[in-house]
């Protein structure tokens, strides 16, 4: 990830870029190069973090601080209005995780290794918080799906307010179960992290952290206000935008550590970076934005019917892969099959 931070020459180019009104596809780019190695400081800058608070701390912000890039860029797409590029980015962050980042993991550490070990009950527990998760998003929009439309009322909003409360609630019960009453399933790696020593003093990890995450929200903004001019100048769309590009984008980095656990023979490192993120998009980021949505324009948590095939399949994925404690290249190569037809028939939309 070291060589990410060569691409902190674009911050400064995209403000001067700014400042001179340069096209919004070019905007867009720029500040897309920027948020890149902004995501790795931040990824950095929680893992330091994790030394002085513990592995199990450290972790928890590592997840948290790795999706903010995701929220930020979320929050100012809210606020103009782009509820299909918000939407979609939940599901894509989601799809991503699942399929590219176990896909690219499980195929890196294959081609090194003929067969990964990897703990079973704590794979499980998560695949499966992440099912109920998936389907807490499916079930409001199939009902608003397959219900005629002149007999939703006022009602509808405050239907995706309720979810959002239930999913934080859920989200909060799982933080409690693996911190106190089952941490002992957790704590497999706690070993590793401790003999490893800190580069930064706290201090220095916490400035770094504020101050990327404070040049994230400026990139985030160019970022946001170029989707319009990158949908028509490229013939993107925005489902295409917000699905494929936002979260590999904003989640670069995290990407990266997932792939480089697996070389290390550290599935299960790379398996909770990506089904724990991919929990934390959908019960804390997605709810906090319906929240947000209500001092803008109310947003719903109704997913179009694509996104929700596309996130029950992999969440399918996630639970079979997971169920043997066990993967190989093949499992990967098959996994990063499906994201590639996902992402190609989101392409054409």
């Amino acid at each position: 990830m070291k060589y990410l931070k060569y691409l902190l020459i674009f911050i400064p180019i995209s403000i001067i870029a700014k400042f001179m009104n340069v096209s919004d596809t070019w905007m867009f780019i720029l500040s897309c190069l920027s948020i890149i190695p902004l995501a790795s400081l931040i990824g950095e800058g929680t893992e330091e973090i994790s030394f002085y608070t513990g592995p199990k701390i450290g972790g928890f912000l590592n997840g948290t601080f790795g999706n903010a890039t995701e929220l930020i860029i979320s929050f100012f797409a809210l606020k103009q209005g782009l509820f299909d590029v918000v939407k979609s980015s939940i599901a894509g962050a989601v799809i991503g995780n699942i399929l590219l980042v176990i896909g690219a993991s499980m195929l890196a550490g294959g081609i090194k290794y003929k067969t990964q070990k990897f703990n079973v009950k704590v794979a499980e527990v998560s695949s499966t918080m992440l099912l109920f998760a998936v389907l807490g998003l499916c079930i409001p929009a199939l009902f608003t799906h397959s219900v005629d439309p002149s007999l939703l009322n006022t009602r509808y909003e405050g239907l995706s307010l309720f979810v959002a409360v239930i999913m934080i609630v859920i989200y909060g019960l799982n933080l409690f179960f693996s911190f106190s009453t089952h941490k002992d399933i957790y704590t497999n790696h706690a070993e590793e992290s401790e003999a490893e020593q800190a580069k930064w003093s706290l201090k220095k990890a916490i400035t770094i952290l504020f101050v990327a995450t404070v040049l994230i929200a400026i990139e985030s903004e160019f970022l946001v206000n170029g989707i319009e001019g990158v949908t028509q100048t490229l013939g993107w769309s925005e489902f295409f935008v917000g699905i494929i590009l936002i979260p590999v984008i904003g989640n670069a980095a995290e990407h990266t550590t997932a792939i480089v656990m697996a070389l290390k023979n550290q599935m299960d490192v790379a398996l909770e970076i990506a089904i724990g993120s991919s929990l934390q998009i959908i019960l804390f980021v997605a709810p906090v934005l319906i929240f947000l949505s209500l001092f803008f324009t109310p947003m719903s948590i109704v997913f179009n019917p694509f996104e929700l095939i596309a996130l029950f399949a992999s969440v399918l994925i996630a639970n079979r892969v997971s169920h043997d404690g066990e993967s190989n290249w093949l499992e990967g190569v098959q996994l990063l099959a499906v994201y590639l037809i996902i992402a190609a028939c989101f392409f054409i939309v």
